[in-house]
């Protein structure tokens, strides 16, 4: 592959970090879309009986693109033009829906799965988080030309969904819940930017933490003092034991009325930030988020230590995802220390249920300053998160996209690894020095196999047929380039690039 160099020129050169090796056009693998219109995303969605119902039809084509859907279930309908799917379902069941889309070029079909239960988040969820972009420096305006981002670049066609607010949007505890309100200078209208990322057909997410006080410094879940009144001055730094303040579970609990709250904004998605995650707030939050009639993704932050592992059969029960490592940096090390060696964890992995090794680290930050991560890394990075069936949450300026970043983000292939019915999570078949071989079983009978290394240059990655129990020839496609590359007998060999990945498909 071909790098652009880049370095700080300002510092003396004795004293330069070294040059990251940023990727450009000429590394872009993922072919351009069709014309021809084509429907993406799961082919399974989830939602509680009664709960409002939004899912867009993610297709590309050129537009203008029509959508119809037939054997909606009752309580359904499309919008031909925008194709969202809205209304609500009462009964309980599973329904066989088939989506059509159309254009001046032709016409594409798919069959879809709506199951109507208690189980939601049945594939990853696909979005954005504000933070490793905007930290605390977060208001209603940037999230808005974030959203508008989405639709801009047609991210949505892929179907990525959640624009999720992440800490620093929350003011004062009031109004008739009494319940955390958004900043009146920051957020001055929540339940209008919610209404607005609706209407595009995209989902809003939102930030809280059960402890008195949140990372950031704003006012937490909890309180010490009955009104659920919070000094910020008054608390300190403390620490995060449980037993100091701000950092601690509060005497008095307002779970139930901040969920109420969230509802009549119409958020869809809850970012839990508590260190350790432990089973009786995921509980509490969980069924504050029941009661309020609404579906709402909840996603456990920062962390479930392994320490804590044997918690995380009961946190499961009650947790749409769960993080199961430390924040992430947009550097080598941190990369595969949170995406490589996390076999202990994949028990307890299943559609509804996923484990998070925290957000992607691909694209620039805030303001268009790239990322700090070779072409071959981000690679590496999308394709390990897919295979792990883990949540797909960018974290990057969604103003400011280049050509690879949407290369990375549109390649429908590699998404459909992520967002496979079967939900099983991918297995580490074969291990080396430098070396790992990830395989993941599809819905469809299929094989996803992820060639790593690791190491610093050029190496030759196999899988055998015979770690996978099976033997004779399957057709092998590369997943990145969309090619297929023919029939291979018992094993599959390719070279890796250094921090790199080929991702295939094998099938029969």
């Amino acid at each position: 592959m071909s790098f652009t160099v880049y370095a700080q020129t300002t510092t003396p050169a004795a004293n330069r970090a070294p040059a990251i090796a940023l990727p450009t056009s000429a590394d872009i693998l993922t072919p351009t879309s069709p014309p021809q219109p084509w429907i993406h995303g799961p082919k399974i969605f989830g939602v509680r009986p009664g709960s409002p119902f939004l899912y867009t039809i993610p297709a590309t084509g050129t537009r203008p693109v029509k959508f119809s859907a037939d054997h909606l279930p009752k309580g359904l309908h499309v919008n031909a033009d925008n194709g969202q799917i809205t209304g609500s379902i009462e009964k309980e069941g599973t329904y066989q829906v088939t989506l059509n889309v159309k254009n001046s070029l032709g016409r594409a079909s798919r069959t879809f799965k709506i199951v109507v239960g208690e189980s939601i988040a049945l594939t990853p969820p696909m979005g954005w988080n504000s933070w490793n972009c905007w930290h605390a420096d977060v208001d209603q305006t940037k999230i808005m030309r974030s959203a508008e981002g989405f639709i801009k670049y047609g991210l949505d066609q892929h179907g990525w969904t959640y624009i999720n607010i992440d800490d620093a949007w929350q003011g004062k505890r009031g109004g008739p819940l009494n319940a955390i309100q958004s900043d009146s200078v920051r957020f001055p209208d929540m339940k209008g930017l919610s209404d607005a990322i609706h209407k595009m057909g995209l989902k809003l997410g939102i930030y809280s933490t059960p402890w008195v006080q949140s990372y950031a410094r704003h006012v937490g879940g909890s309180s010490e003092n009955a009104d659920g009144s919070w000094d910020p001055h008054k608390v300190g730094n403390g620490g995060r034991n449980k037993k100091e303040l701000p950092y601690a579970i509060g005497k008095y609990s307002f779970a139930k009325q901040d969920a109420q709250q969230w509802a009549i904004w119409g958020i869809d998605y809850l970012k839990y930030d508590w260190a350790p995650n432990e089973l009786p707030e995921t509980k509490e939050m969980y069924d504050a988020l029941r009661a309020s009639k609404r579906d709402v993704i909840l996603s456990l932050s920062n962390n479930a230590t392994k320490s804590l592992i044997k918690e995380i059969p009961g946190i499961a029960k009650y947790a749409n995802s769960w993080r199961i490592s430390g924040d992430i940096s947009d550097n080598w090390n941190s990369l595969k220390t949170h995406g490589f060696g996390q076999t202990d964890w994949l028990p307890y992995s299943s559609p509804g249920h996923w484990n998070d090794p925290d957000m992607f680290e691909v694209g620039a930050n805030g303001g268009g300053k790239p990322k700090k991560l070779t072409a071959n890394e981000q690679y590496t990075h999308i394709s390990l998160w897919c295979l792990l069936n883990a949540p797909m949450l960018l974290g990057c300026d969604l103003e400011h996209m280049d050509d690879f970043t949407l290369n990375l983000l549109t390649n429908d292939d590699v998404i459909d690894v992520s967002q496979d019915e079967l939900g099983k999570q991918a297995v580490d078949v074969a291990t080396d020095t430098n070396t790992d071989v990830y395989a993941k079983p599809m819905a469809d009978g299929s094989w996803s196999i992820g060639l790593f290394n690791r190491g610093d240059a050029d190496t030759d990655v196999t899988i055998k047929w015979a770690d996978l129990k099976l033997s004779g020839k399957y057709q092998v496609r590369d997943l990145w380039r969309q090619k297929d590359l023919g029939a291979f007998a018992d094993s599959f060999t390719a070279k890796v690039g250094p921090h790199g990945v080929v991702l295939i498909k094998m099938n029969k």
